[in-house]
């Protein structure tokens, strides 16, 4: 799932207007560091039209309509244009009965109006209950960035800190992310080596642990062990370094994109891998 930016819900006020119907969102947080990292193969034609469609759907709570020539209007879009629009919609939406979906704001969108629920009904009975706070900050699969942006280290050695969960899964080990970490090493010294694996980068790993665990196409027997899933990730790491295009990234005009660790293992992203999308 690719990241869009995070949004703050609105103070409690704005519930309250009028005969207390909710209002729409208008306001999310922008987070720089997981936009570029998401988007940096997006020409600037490309970036303007898919903040436009993210504004259009937070504004609207609704999926963007599968109709182009609706799309194309609303966006001003000239003839030129359109196939940067397609480009866009393939990348981040997904097409369904009632239009583009895009899962990340899909979901924020339902946390919105659970918590405008919440608020009306605590409203209504005279405010919300004392030492009670409920903040909704987004999802945050994609990154784990300190926010102040300064290093953490110096010394290049990745800090990692084993949340000690117990079996992820029925039968499934622990992820091994001490040893997912030096198998990605291994095959892609040259991409970006995580200075920091704790926090919402485990859990978002761990999730592709199970998920590469379970049977399918790709892997017919998934694996049981920790033993095999490390055979499994080892040979999925080959794979990226020597089958696919993602090894060597993809140029801009003036510079070179290349995935990294967290990129790679971002559910969007790792299913398009699987399915081949980046194949030489």
């Amino acid at each position: 799932m690719i990241p869009v930016p995070k949004r703050e819900l609105p103070s409690c006020r704005s519930f309250f207007l009028g005969d207390l119907r909710r209002s729409a969102m208008h306001y999310y947080k922008f987070n720089i560091a997981d936009y570029r990292k998401d988007t940096g193969h997006l020409s600037t034609i490309e970036h303007g039209i898919y903040r436009q469609l993210i504004d259009w759907y937070y504004l609207d709570e609704q999926p963007i309509p599968e109709e182009n020539q609706v799309v194309i209007r609303r966006l001003r879009l000239g003839s030129d244009e359109v196939k940067y629009l397609q480009n866009v919609l393939s990348d981040f939406f997904v097409l369904g009965k009632t239009g583009y979906t895009h899962k990340r704001i899909a979901v924020e969108i339902k946390d919105y109006s659970e918590q405008a629920e919440k608020n009306k009904n605590n409203g209504k009975l005279g405010g919300r209950p004392k030492k009670t706070q409920v903040v909704i900050d987004g999802l945050s699969d994609e990154s784990e960035n300190n926010p102040n942006h300064k290093p953490l280290t110096t010394n290049h050695k990745p800090i990692y800190k084993d949340t000690k969960v117990s079996l992820s899964a029925e039968g499934l080990p622990t992820c091994p992310h001490q040893d997912i970490l030096l198998l990605y090493k291994k095959h892609l010294p040259h991409l970006t080596q995580p200075r920091v694996w704790q926090g919402n980068r485990q859990v978002v790993l761990k999730s592709r642990w199970i998920q590469a665990a379970k049977p399918s196409n790709y892997s017919p027997e998934g694996y049981k062990t920790k033993e095999d899933g490390l055979k499994w990730w080892d040979s999925f790491f080959g794979y990226i370094a020597n089958d696919s295009s993602l090894a060597n990234g993809f140029k801009t005009k003036d510079r070179t994109w290349l995935p990294d660790l967290e990129w790679i293992t971002n559910a969007t992203n790792f299913a398009k891998i699987i399915d081949g999308k980046y194949a030489k």
